[in-house]
């Protein structure tokens, strides 16, 4: 779930700037750590290089002060960016606006040096330091959204570079020093100390960390003890997106959910404002949901959840039955990822009089498919929240999930009516890989062709038989009551009105086929012929919140991760339709 846009500093030198290209190059991040602080304390937050997603990088503007209330607060933007010796540089393209020119000839001339980025977190991964002790916030998931000039910087090792390859390349050991006692909450005297004496970065860390644990051996300790559940924040966070939820979309509240399903939006903003120790006195309804929207309070997390509750529900109520026929994966990325499927052994041998046993060798083909992204993005606006329209918003979030499982059907419907060709070339339905029947509904004659075309089927070694067992009838809307109808169950009073295939087929019915075409699948626990997949780090419809100042209120998207694809022609078998 995407948090609150963070910003951090660095000092600028203009040397590196080029008055033809209009071009300056900036150091935008150290990855160094920077002291924090919310409801529970203090902690250093971490940025991961790992964890950057770096794709909406270039083009992303230069701010004035990371102001966003008109264009002239865009004063460049972002054209190229690198690593560089671990820390990341980014090449900006000043604007030549009249109205810009004040603020570009003080970057220019290295009167204002400092750099800032704004940006947002999709994960957090919170650990303890082994030496300090103190709390860290990894955010291992992140993006940057802007860089900003600015006259006070926090990181000390991101500048505009004066010399490329000196800036980054001879890290200033009095900075670190610096960064370092400030990241562990002392007093700036001590930085000065020991650079005074000429300690280097190990000395300092050796005395930062005595100095840390001399501080915490002479703090009283205190004990708290954490009463009802509702006290605890993660608790309180699931009890109010439960009961948001229900608001929204309707259902049965838990006993602890309950209390809190008298609250509107605006209780919950000014709760979460107070929790994360701001005064809300005073304020009016849109100063609370700004504040509430913008800084650290649990707010944004609490309706997103909700949101995500609702449309997980719509999402799974909306599932086509294809996926039913097919064999879910995870996968780690977006590359191709191939289904390896290994051919049979064929049969045992008898066994010689010499003992020895004949080696075998096992044939194996592939079928790959890759994942995508589909998006689209929700606005909570300010008359929304002051209204408490949560009937309106549950209905907008439940669509989410319903259009996130219609995209997943029309990739798979569309995969399947589209019988492209596989890893050998061939069409999945061809004649010459026997399973497809001739034109005509579905009755007894065209099932026991489909059967005993399923029931021949070979391995990949062309010889040993699978057997594969029909399970599941699948038809459009044209040849539903028509299926029904030939696969209830009737008692017959003559042998000739036998239907065989009363209660071994289990029908399915796709409004996306819309012809009279009819599919025979076989269960894809024995023999899966279809597959589709998300990515192992997010599976199914998700939504998080995105920061905005375009609107007065609040934003939020909706992705998915899917992809589709065959893995075998065997347990699959078409009849067109008449």
């Amino acid at each position: 779930m995407l948090d609150d846009v963070h910003t951090r500093a660095a000092t600028v030198a203009p040397a590196s700037f080029d008055p033809e290209a209009q071009t300056i190059e900036a150091t935008i991040s150290t990855f160094a750590d920077v002291p924090r602080r919310d409801e529970r304390g203090a902690y250093l937050e971490r940025l991961d290089p790992a964890g950057l997603n770096a794709s909406g990088l270039i083009g992303a503007p230069l701010l004035d002060g990371h102001r966003q209330g008109s264009g002239r607060d865009v004063i460049g933007t972002v054209e190229a960016v690198r690593m560089d010796s671990g820390r990341l540089v980014a090449t900006i393209r000043l604007t030549r606006a009249s109205d810009a020119a004040p603020l570009v000839a003080r970057i220019t001339e290295g009167t204002l040096k400092g750099v800032s980025v704004g940006y947002t977190v999709a994960r957090w991964v919170e650990t303890t330091d082994p030496q300090t002790r103190q709390r860290v916030r990894t955010a291992a998931v992140w993006s940057i959204t802007e860089v900003s000039a600015v006259p006070i910087p926090a990181d000390p090792g991101a500048h505009f570079r004066s010399n490329p390859m000196l800036d980054d390349n001879q890290p200033d050991p009095a900075a670190e020093i610096r960064a370092l006692v400030r990241s562990a909450g002392l007093p700036a005297e001590t930085a000065d100390s020991l650079i005074g004496a000429g300690a280097d970065i190990v000395a300092a860390k050796a005395a930062v960390f005595d100095a840390v644990q001399t501080r915490a051996a002479a703090r009283p300790v205190i004990r708290a003890h954490v009463g009802a559940s509702a006290e605890d924040p993660a608790t309180l966070i699931r009890r109010q997106s439960d009961a948001l939820a229900v608001r929204m979309a309707g259902g049965t509240p838990a006993d602890d959910v309950k209390p809190f399903l008298a609250d509107s939006l605006l209780d919950t903003a000014r709760g979460a404002l107070t929790r994360a120790g701001q005064s809300v006195r005073g304020l009016s309804a849109d100063d609370v949901f700004a504040r509430a929207a913008h800084t650290t309070s649990d707010f944004p997390l609490v309706v997103s959840n909700a949101m995500n509750k609702v449309a997980l529900d719509g999402y799974a109520a909306a599932q086509s039955p294809l996926k039913a026929l097919a064999r879910q994966r995870t996968l780690p990325n977006f590359k191709a990822s191939t289904s390896i499927r290994l051919g049979e052994v064929g049969r045992l041998e008898p066994l010689a009089e010499s003992g020895e046993i004949t080696a075998t060798c096992r044939a194996e083909n592939g079928e790959s498919f890759k994942l995508a992204t589909y998006a689209r993005r929700i606005d909570v606006t300010r008359e929304l929240l002051i209204n408490d329209d949560l009937g309106l918003l549950g209905d907008l979030t439940r669509a989410f999930g319903e259009a996130a499982a219609a995209t997943e059907a029309d990739i798979m419907v569309a995969l399947l009516t589209g019988n492209p060709d596989l890893s050998d070339g061939t069409p999945v339905f061809d004649a010459s890989r026997g399973n497809i029947g001739g034109a005509g509904d579905p009755d007894v004659a065209s099932l026991d062709a489909a059967r005993k075309a399923m029931r021949s089927v070979t391995g990949l070694d062309g010889k040993t038989l699978i057997a594969v067992t029909p399970k599941y009838l699948l038809v459009g809307p044209e040849l539903e009551t028509l299926a029904e109808s030939f696969l209830a169950s009737i008692y017959a009073a003559a042998t000739e009105d036998v239907n065989p295939f009363s209660g071994k087929l289990t029908l399915m019915v796709e409004p996306r086929i819309t012809d009279d075409s009819w599919y025979v699948f076989a269960d894809p626990a024995r023999l899966p012929s279809l597959q589709y997949g998300y990515l192992s780090s997010a599976q199914g419809v998700q939504i998080q919140r995105q920061d905005s100042w375009n609107t007065l209120g609040m934003s939020y998207r909706a992705w998915l991760d899917f992809g589709a694809g065959w893995m075998d022609w065997r347990g699959a078998y078409l009849t067109p339709g008449s």
